[in-house]
């Protein structure tokens, strides 16, 4: 991570006329959110030691034998990434870095972390859904429901890998199963709250396009790259003045055509944004300097 880039990224953030943020699963694992080796064994010890789960991505793919085994795990699994989980450090930097700017957040993650950290509601689309919420698994109907009290209490009451069957959650209109809102099969609900955040995103694009834009790429992989990062390339290939930052880990490239408008990090998300907020307080610091000398100045005439 070049002090290099990390000054030119500082530059481009301050000259962009408007931000749009896309974060994917490496922004919350820089915040803290980990899936896999010691927060996962720590948590889910008789998950592994029954099922030989290997971290909490498989896990959710897992055929547990039973309701009351599945919804053991997957509330464990809500509890500990939605609800026992403070806003991450790389978050709230980076609310710090963009609050007074024009922006918008895109992001393929489903821990509510955007909005714990203080981005406002109107400016975030979180695509995939949320942990907090459930639905229909046959999408019977295109209503979801805070989960919140049902978590908790299975999380409570389960013992040995299961939770008691009055607390498997059910359809209040087919009587069927609940299941998480995220996105993994054609069941998924996009209610009418996702369709209107999914409008003001188009607007967002719409009303910046062709303006100096910077495309603020986080912790996004190939699992879905449709949905963040090819976008982001087209758009920024369209737009002359658009700047494209991608910042990964390992995986911090940009396409060839866009070479010449592409700053790309490979390092630690965190780290990268925690430097650009002291920097913007340094500068605070000296800008509130210059004018006390100026004022000094001033005085003596």
């Amino acid at each position: 991570m070049g002090t290099e880039n990390q000054r030119v990224l500082k530059q481009k953030l301050s000259q962009a006329g408007a931000i749009v943020i896309g974060a994917g699963a490496g922004m919350s694992a820089a915040a803290g959110l980990l899936y896999s080796g010691e927060r996962f064994e720590k948590n889910f010890k008789e998950f592994i030691e029954r099922y030989g789960l290997r971290d909490m991505y498989s896990a959710g793919f897992y055929p547990f034998p039973s309701p009351e085994e599945k919804w053991a795990y997957w509330s464990r699994h809500i509890y500990l990434n939605r609800y026992d989980m403070p806003s991450g450090k790389a978050y709230t930097d980076l609310f710090q870095a963009v609050r007074d700017k024009n922006y918008f957040v895109l992001t393929t993650n489903v821990d509510h972390q955007f909005w714990l950290s203080g981005f406002e509601d109107r400016r975030i689309f979180a695509v995939q859904g949320d942990y907090g919420l459930f639905q229909c698994k046959k999408a019977c109907h295109p209503k979801l429901y805070d989960n919140e009290t049902q978590v908790r209490a299975m999380v409570r009451e389960q013992r040995n890998c299961r939770i008691p069957k009055s607390l498997i959650p059910k359809c209040p209109v087919c009587g069927g199963e609940m299941e998480v809102n995220i996105r993994k099969d054609e069941y998924f609900i996009e209610d009418e709250k996702w369709h209107e955040a999914a409008g003001r995103y188009k607007r967002f694009l719409s009303e910046n396009r062709g303006k100096r834009i910077l495309f603020l790429e986080l912790g996004v992989g190939m699992n879905t790259p449709g949905i963040i990062k090819y976008p982001f390339w087209q758009m920024t290939a369209e737009n002359p003045k658009a700047v494209y930052v991608c910042v990964n880990s390992g995986e911090a490239y940009s396409p060839r055509e866009i070479e010449a408008q592409s700053i790309c990090i490979d390092g630690d998300i965190g780290k990268l944004i925690d430097i650009c907020v002291s920097s913007q307080k340094i500068d605070l610091i000296d800008e509130k300097r210059i004018l006390a000398i100026k004022k000094w100045i001033w005085g003596l005439h």
